[in-house]
């Protein structure tokens, strides 16, 4: 178990926030920024993959992509072809630090070879427009399959579940689940690498899972006591040392006033709401874990709460500092 470690939040409004002390005590990260820039909306984190470079952090912004080499603590800007657009999420290949995607709104994925000094606009067919009013599509979950680094799925809310089995020359759009205009609403994307493995797909009205790469999917929804539809469900997360152990988020509507963190033990097939020690303030949004402590889980609600489990999600902890909207959530080893 890591004694002490930090905590990287983005938020919507207010930059990043760090704690080097497990959340005790927080700070605002120092930010590079063009003239006149003012940062505030941070939708995407994501940690690099080699141990050599475990001070390494990417973040996305409206502005561009930033780069930390000391947990979260200073950012600079990389040079991103951003174009008016903005970062939703950011991924690193597993096997080669060098190799970064970026997905972005107005829909689209970037891919840079040689650790983001130049970068590629790849082939993807996202909708211009999502079928509901909420402008276009962004691109919500990018995710390498960690059996296979060349086997990437990409998310889009609202647009679809794209997959690439060629590093991301070339991409798959699989039909929407559940065949309806929701099935295209994606908000997380993760790969349980267990026997059989699973593609786990969170949309408004519950989790999906496909053990035959995205060829048919099995929905499971949740529901809150009392509330006759079910729960809208964000954030998804799998346990680094045990596939079959997998959290996801979830809240009454979009926002909401009400949420919870559901897990199973059993690779999908059976959930439970998890105890929190004070009732969250929003829907869970997202999560964060770490192979070094897979017992440490971090969660989070949109409108700033953060919660910490030490034993896999037996019993939480929440922190008592409270952010704004937070976006991205990560957690790695102090020093």
């Amino acid at each position: 178990m890591a004694k002490d470690f930090t905590i990287c939040a983005g938020t919507v409004g207010s930059g990043i926030w760090y704690s080097a002390d497990s959340g005790q005590r927080w700070s605002k990260s120092a930010m590079e920024l063009p003239f006149f820039a003012e940062i505030g909306d941070i939708r995407a984190l994501a940690l690099a993959p080699s141990p050599h470079d475990r001070h390494r952090m990417l973040a996305g912004s409206e502005i561009g992509l930033h780069l930390s080499d000391d947990d979260g603590k200073s950012w600079k800007l990389l040079d991103f072809p951003i174009n008016g657009s903005q970062i939703w999420s950011v991924a690193f290949d597993p096997s080669d630090k060098d190799v970064i995607l970026v997905g972005t709104k107005p829909p689209a994925v970037f891919r840079s070879e040689d650790g983001g000094r130049r970068w590629q606009k790849l082939v993807i067919d996202f909708p211009a427009r999502c079928p509901i009013p909420i402008g276009p599509p962004r691109v919500l979950a990018l995710v390498f399959d960690p059996l296979d680094h060349r086997s990437i799925w990409a998310g889009a809310e609202v647009g679809g579940v794209f997959h690439s089995t060629d590093g991301g020359e070339s991409w798959d759009k699989l039909p929407p689940l559940g065949g309806t205009d929701t099935g295209l609403d994606i908000h997380g994307v993760a790969i349980s690498a267990g026997q059989p493995k699973k593609i786990l797909v969170t949309t408004p009205h519950g989790i999906w899972a496909s053990i035959d790469e995205g060829q048919s999917w099995t929905p499971h929804r949740f529901g809150f006591a009392g509330q006759e539809h079910s729960a809208y469900t964000r954030g998804v997360a799998v346990k680094a040392n045990d596939p079959d152990v997998i959290f996801v988020g979830n809240g009454n509507v979009v926002f909401g006033d009400k949420g919870e963190v559901q897990r199973s033990s059993d690779g999908g097939r059976t959930w439970q709401p998890l105890p929190l020690p004070t009732a969250p303030n929003s829907t869970v949004y997202g999560f964060a874990t770490h192979p070094s402590d897979p017992d440490t889980v971090l969660a989070n609600t949109l409108y700033g709460y953060i919660y910490v489990t030490r034993d896999g999600g037996d019993s939480w902890k929440k922190i008592d500092r409270e952010l704004s909207e937070v976006r991205a959530l990560a957690w790695m080893p102090s020093n």
